[in-house]
């Protein structure tokens, strides 16, 4: 392994697994155990577990008033002063240009108090643009707690079932959270979900990390990697920060306008996608669905509509539910409308596809 890359707490639990472990993101993280198909239709049929301790966890607060929420609502997309107590949204947080720096997720804890769930890979950059952003009066204060934390996602159709085992009482609502406290342990348990399927995301304390992994498990939950996250996710057309969103596309062009409040007043980047709005954009995020039988679509292989190049995969799996190549990719606009028949280069060779409503299931 690689010295530079971050271990989460759950290392032994993976490695006793014997998962297989890549780079991701700067961490050390187990891509398969069993193997994809198994933990993709796990999670489909039944309960998955992932070990989410990479992801980052800032806290945001003011003594009183609304400076958190104003100051978040300056910097995120979304509408932050729409929420109530233990509410949550998707939200982006842009440069700029109106680019993406991260997707994230922002609970509103308190009146005053604010918990965000940050990309991996994004942890340090977000901290430092939005600590280089804090009110000069220090009415805000914003904590980068991810060490303190382990985090697993629990995924499928048992949720529910796992949860009155694991917690002894009912889950918050869709994108809320709930704190409490198990066996001594303060949790918060979030309801949100990169899979399409019902589930929650549990934080512990980093120290008893291992105790929760067991006790998910032991309640039916079957590990899985990323490798079944990647297809899970791309199966619901949910973007990967780094592949399908960027700093150099805005969340619009990625077809997240549900995510963007372009009637407050401002944040960051909003003039860019107000002209956007007003006035259109270069190209899109599509779904693309193989047609025949092709080797599995990858990032980066090329897409035309007739001889035309008019864009590149940004994700490519194959289905395990379709039993067929899946893509999204930045098509250019005019050739971006459903239905459209366009070919994939795929070592060498072109493979029809054509453009579908998302999501692909």
């Amino acid at each position: 392994m690689d010295a530079d890359l971050k271990q989460t707490p759950l290392l032994p639990q993976h490695e006793a697994l014997g998962a297989r472990m890549v780079p991701f993101a700067g961490w050390y993280m187990p891509v398969q155990y069993e193997g994809i198909i198994p933990e993709h239709t796990a999670v489909r049929t039944s309960l998955g577990i992932f070990d989410i301790s990479h992801m980052g966890q800032f806290f945001v607060s003011s003594a009183d008033g609304t400076a958190a929420c104003d100051w978040l609502d300056s910097l995120l997309t979304n509408n932050v002063a729409s929420l109530g107590v233990d509410q949550g949204q998707y939200s982006f947080l842009l440069n700029e240009t109106g680019g993406v720096i991260d997707d994230l997720i922002v609970y509103r804890q308190s009146e005053t108090t604010y918990f965000l769930v940050v990309n991996a890979s994004k942890i340090d950059e977000d901290y430092n643009w939005m600590a280089g952003r804090l009110p000069a009066d220090g009415s805000v204060t914003l904590a980068n707690l991810s060490d303190d934390y382990v985090g697993l996602a629990v995924q499928g159709p048992d949720t529910v079932k796992a949860a009155a085992t694991l917690f002894g009482g009912e889950l918050p609502e869709r994108f809320c959270m709930a704190e409490q406290t198990v066996d001594g342990d303060a949790l918060i348990i979030c309801r949100t979900g990169y899979t399409g399927e019902d589930g929650f995301e549990l934080f512990c304390p980093a120290t008893s990390g291992a105790t929760w992994w067991q006790k998910c498990v032991d309640a039916g939950a079957t590990p899985a990697g990323l490798g079944a996250r990647d297809t899970l996710r791309l199966e619901k057309c949910y973007p990967l920060n780094g592949n399908d969103l960027s700093a150099e596309r805005t969340p619009l062009q990625a077809g997240m306008g549900f995510a963007i409040d372009l009637n407050k007043s401002e944040f960051t980047g909003k003039s860019v996608l107000d002209d956007q709005k007003a006035n259109g954009m270069t190209d899109r995020l599509v779904a693309l669905k193989q047609l025949d039988k092709s080797p599995p679509p990858r990032p980066g292989y090329k897409v035309y509509h007739g001889e035309q190049l008019v864009g590149e995969l940004c994700s490519g799996v194959m289905s395990p539910t379709l039993k067929c190549g899946i893509s999204m990719a930045y098509i250019q606009s005019g050739s971006h409308r459903i239905g459209t028949q366009l070919d994939v280069e795929i070592r060498g060779k072109r493979f029809p596809a054509e453009i579908i409503r998302k999501p692909f299931v």
